[in-house]
């Protein structure tokens, strides 16, 4: 049975989704220690640290490790040319081909004569909430629970999901920078140990105006007015 939660609205600032501290300083080198970049069909993966390129192609079938010969400016980017292992970095929003996540970069390389292509530097923002899908890595500092499964989900103009225990849904509209859900509804159940406990503190969270960030890992952070957080990481 659902139940509303009682002068539960929830109000998100959404404006510019990126805050300054968190949006990619310009066009410049990939920053240090690491830079990652990714790629399918065939699945590969480069790391760039101040001191090499690791390589993993081919779905971890081809190996490259060579010294960075450090970074050639390029057309709208950078460029790391080795005997072995050729990488061009493009500026601009890259999709991997495989789920609507979006990266500030485009990332083509040519291991030993063979090209790909994919996506790195840092994960951008959704262009908007609806139809994406998040689960819950911290509520108050404290990480979840690993055995009791979370979600926040934002389908069409229905929030929904679970802090731990019960299930809770209502509608949202986002007007002005401004997203406001609510009046909620919720279970009613009592759930043993942290599940109980996370669930209250991320509904005392949501009590008040809650800011939103998005680093650029990927991950999405609530902040409410007394400073406490809840971080969750997208569902792909």
């Amino acid at each position: 049975m659902f139940k509303p939660l009682a002068a539960v609205t929830l109000s998100f600032a959404l404006a510019g989704c990126v805050p300054a501290a968190e949006a990619p300083q310009g066009h410049d080198a990939p920053p240090s220690p690491s830079y990652f970049a990714l790629g399918t069909e065939p699945g590969w993966t480069l790391e760039i640290t101040p001191g090499m390129l690791n390589y993993d192609g081919d779905y971890g079938d081809t190996k490259i490790v060579v010294a960075n010969p450090g970074a050639r400016s390029s057309a709208g980017g950078e460029r790391y040319v080795t005997p072995r292992l050729t990488v061009d970095i493009t500026h601009g929003e890259c999709s991997d081909g495989m789920s609507d996540r979006r990266y500030r970069d485009t990332v083509t390389l040519t291991a030993e004569g063979k090209t790909a292509k994919g996506c790195g530097g840092g994960v951008l923002p959704p262009a908007e909430l609806a139809g994406t899908d998040w689960s819950f890595v911290s509520i108050g500092g404290v990480a979840v629970a690993p055995d009791r499964p979370t979600s926040l989900v934002f389908d069409g103009t229905k929030l929904s999901g679970s802090a731990g225990c019960n299930r809770f849904s209502g509608n949202y509209t986002s007007e002005g920078g401004t997203l406001t859900a609510g009046p909620l509804m919720a279970t009613k159940m009592a759930c043993p140990g942290a599940g109980m406990t996370q669930e209250s503190a991320f509904f005392e969270l949501m009590r008040g105006s809650v800011s939103l960030r998005f680093p650029n890992d990927g991950t999405m952070i609530l902040t409410g007015a007394d400073g406490r957080t809840a971080v969750l990481k997208r569902v792909i």
